[in-house]
């Protein structure tokens, strides 16, 4: 597809087109704030707005008040008390009204936006009520599962996992001194509102293919829209790169908007080179797959879209705080055309009709949510000493009378707005002016009253009668908080929990496995000569390789975390566990089994000493496992329970060797996926199931909760069976540890064979969403056991 050569040769011309509009929206803007009208028009406004937002409490009124805010409460129980109080279907209006008017730039007043918008708040009070019910088995939003279950519904999986693994990719290249949780909210973000664009544009008989089908670019639009914001005004504001670094990227990065076409990163001779080429090659992907979306009629519209928002951010990008002689148009005309362009590119996206009411309502609407996130984050900025109009202001208000208040031209924004943008409608009134102290309300508690006191004296300078009622609304006005708020909040708060939670499993994971592996080595008793055979030898070898520990991990942390029993009297279950699954690998490394070379790093036991002795050694490990059971102390657990332990252990021991049967027979057929499932489980879920319940049994565990865990057993061994089969088509050798390609070396069936990469792939999320909610039966703190699983699918090794 050839770039429109109109762009090619006027790119600064269709950048000058834009900030002549954009200067004559400033002139506008400018000359209602020095006429002073907004402070009376708003006082107008605020005065009947009010009438639905400050109550004479009742007694229980008063009661209901006391719950606090969303930002308070949280994600659940907010949801929660407004369902319990009647108050969900106007708050979810109000936001559902918002986000028409911001990221669809609708008109709320039209009929079909009206019926549109109910049905949309409809859909989704339903599913909000489902998911705070407990017994409902709702996966959390944001969560893994929550996104899998909802693209399965959409037939979409392929797309989410290709999304999931882009996401995660993105994440662990993230350099240090840039924000991974928020580059993911971001890109989140963006996606979701290029998909509501492309939901809004289908017609309501569309086939569900045609639907798969849209949706699924829109998420691959969305996420290459949005990597922009983490690899490019991210990165260049973060000032990880050098400033010749800057120049060179940036020079790249407009050669491709004036272009059409990515030019060769060429000698990156810079300190940054291996993260520059990794970003690189992922922008190109997604500037590649953006432009062959774009329709020859309209490609046009979103080259000069992000050429403008391109150039407005460099503009701003390249302003220097301790410059005091920028002019009022210098600081906020960038700030209009970054501000509206930003949401035009994600129409432009989809290649959606023009629409002539949606481009003005954008332009002009863009400023109000950027004034409104430069106020929010206005002390942030002045730290690392961007230049904003809030921190220009703050900074050099004293010295230069000629200054615009940026505060004062918010309210200006919001008054246009009202009147002259949405033609005074009721509708459009009620949800900016709820947004306006829904923001200050969020400021005030974020930065505590003293702090906002002292900024409201500065801004507000010169309005004391509109100062003392808008203070008064922020003080006593409720029922102004939105759902894209609590989401945000609900979403870093999931994020930074996960990454938490990610650390400390790693941290639990490498402390308890060096204490297992300390534990492991089998000393030898008798001396004779006649018995010094090489037995011992080569069980140390096998246990000494570079293994996971996985299981007797899970045991550690499921009886000493969640059980409360003692670590040293688990020790004998610990060495057990390894025993068994160390037994089971020197078995199936067999030539008469899969012949392996390599196994945890280095040769296996058959290959360094002989078959025979590996045979030996396997059995032999078999029945240390046992003797260490009946060594578990019966001052700790009495001999009842020890007793149900090993029998337990015994039958699924014989499980086990049942499933390398199996697998031995299945040599060169085609088997099918429920006998793939049956043999994954036999050779792999049941070790996993043994690592939960043996220290189930120990604790005493209810039956109940012993079948939950039996379940989560079921589906994340055959997950990590699916995992295996992938990483012997796709892993690396050196990070798995063991040669790659052995299954179709060996001709054996397994989940890729059958059902290729694809499918195979899409099987493993299934099982990863069905372990993850056999935890909800689980009445304990189940963290690790979803780390574990995180682990088991994102893993290289």
């Amino acid at each position: 597809m050839n770039m429109s050569k109109d762009l090619v040769e006027n790119a600064d011309i269709c950048y000058q087109f834009a900030e002549k509009r954009a200067k004559k929206y400033f002139e506008s803007l400018n000359e209602q704030l020095s006429q002073k009208t907004f402070s009376a028009t708003i006082t107008k406004d605020l005065q009947s707005w009010k009438q639905k937002h400050i109550h004479h409490h009742s007694i229980f009124s008063f009661f209901n008040s006391r719950k606090g805010s969303s930002s308070s409460q949280g994600y659940y129980p907010y949801i929660k008390w407004l369902d319990y109080t009647g108050k969900l279907d106007n708050y979810l209006n109000r936001s559902i009204m918002y986000i028409f008017m911001r990221d669809l730039g609708r008109a709320l007043h039209a009929k079909e936006t009206k019926t549109r918008i109910q049905n949309v708040v409809e859909g989704l009070k339903k599913y909000l009520v489902d998911s705070t019910t407990a017994d409902k088995g709702i996966a959390e939003p944001f969560s893994l599962p929550g996104l899998y279950r909802i693209a399965q519904k959409e037939h979409i999986e392929s797309t989410m996992i290709w999304l999931l693994e882009k996401l995660a990719n993105v994440s662990n290249n993230i350099p240090k001194g840039m924000d991974a949780e928020q580059a993911k909210r971001k890109l989140i973000k963006i996606i979701a509102g290029v998909i509501m664009h492309e939901v809004e544009e289908m017609d309501e008989g569309i086939s569900a293919e045609e639907r798969a089908k849209r949706l699924d670019e829109a998420i691959r639009l969305g996420y290459s829209y949005g990597l922009t914001y983490p690899f490019i005004d991210d990165l260049l504001d973060a000032q990880i790169l050098s400033a010749k670094e800057e120049k060179q990227y940036a020079d790249l990065i407009r050669t491709t908007l004036i272009t059409g076409s990515v030019p060769e990163l060429g000698n990156w001779a810079h300190e940054n080179k291996d993260l520059i080429q990794y970003i690189h090659s992922e922008l190109r992907e997604a500037f590649d797959y953006i432009k062959s979306h774009q329709r020859p009629d309209t490609i046009h519209l979103f080259f000069e879209q992000a050429y403008v928002f391109f150039q407005s951010q460099e503009v701003d990008r390249n302003k220097d705080l301790s410059n005091p002689n920028y002019t009022n148009e210098e600081l906020y005309i960038p700030v209009i055309l970054k501000s509206s362009s930003s949401r035009l590119i994600a129409r432009t996206l989809i290649s959606a009709p023009l629409d002539e009411g949606f481009n003005n309502r954008t332009f002009f609407y863009g400023i109000y949510n950027q004034l409104a996130d430069d106020f929010a984050d206005m002390f942030d900025d002045l730290k690392d000493g961007s230049v904003t109009p809030y921190t220009y202001y703050m900074k050099y208000h004293k010295e230069r009378p000629d200054l615009i208040n940026p505060f004062a031209l918010y309210w200006t924004v919001v008054a246009n707005l009202i009147h002259h943008v949405y033609q005074s409608d009721r509708l459009a009134r009620e949800v900016i002016l709820n947004r306006a102290i829904n923001g200050l309300k969020r400021f005030k508690e974020k930065m505590g009253t003293k702090k906002y006191n002292e900024v409201m004296d500065l801004f507000f300078s010169g309005y004391p009668k509109f100062n003392q009622l808008v203070q008064k609304m922020v003080r006593k006005a409720d029922d102004v908080d939105f759902f894209d708020k609590l989401l945000r909040d609900h979403m870093m708060t999931t994020l930074k929990k996960n990454e938490k939670e990610k650390e400390d499993f790693i941290n639990t994971v490498e402390t308890v496995r060096i204490q297992i592996n300390r534990i492991l080595k089998i000393k030898e008793h008798n001396k004779s000569a006649l018995l010094n055979q090489p037995i011992i030898d080569a069980a140390n070898y096998s246990l000494e390789g570079d293994g996971k520990r996985l299981r007797p991990i899970m045991t550690w942390v499921m009886a000493v975390n969640a059980y409360g029993l003692k670590s040293s009297a688990i020790l004998p279950v610990l060495k057990s566990l390894e025993y068994m699954h160390t037994a089971s690998l020197i078995f199936d490394d067999l030539p008469s089994h899969d012949n392996a070379s390599i196994r945890r790093g280095r040769k296996t036991v058959h290959q360094v000493y002989n078959v025979a002795t590996a045979e030996l050694t396997g059995l032999f490990l078999t029945q240390k496992a046992t003797e260490e059971q009946a060594n578990l102390d019966q001052n700790q657990f009495d001999a009842k329970t020890v007793l149900r332990l090993i029998s337990y252990s015994a039958k699924k021991t014989q499980d086990m060797c049942k499933g390398q049967a199996i697998d031995l027979g299945s040599k060169g057929k085609q088997l099918t996926l429920d006998q793939l499932n049956m043999m994954s489980f036999y050779k792999t879920g049941i070790g996993f199931e043994a690592a939960l319940i043996m220290p189930a049994i120990l604790a005493q565990a209810k039956e109940l909760e012993i079948e939950a865990l039996k379940r989560f057993a079921y589906h994340t061994g055959i997950a990590f069976q699916i995992k295996d089969d992938l990483l012997d088509v796709e892993g690396i050798e050196d990070l798995l540890g063991k040669s790659v390609g052995n299954d179709a070396k060996n001709n054996s069936s397994t989940f890729v064979t059958v059902l290729g990469i694809q499918e195979a792939k899409k099987a493993m999320w299934d099982h990863y969403c069905s372990a993850v909610e056999a935890l909800q039966d689980v009445p304990r703190n189940t963290t690790f056991l979803k780390q574990i699983l995180n682990y088991i699918v994102n893993r290289d090794h």
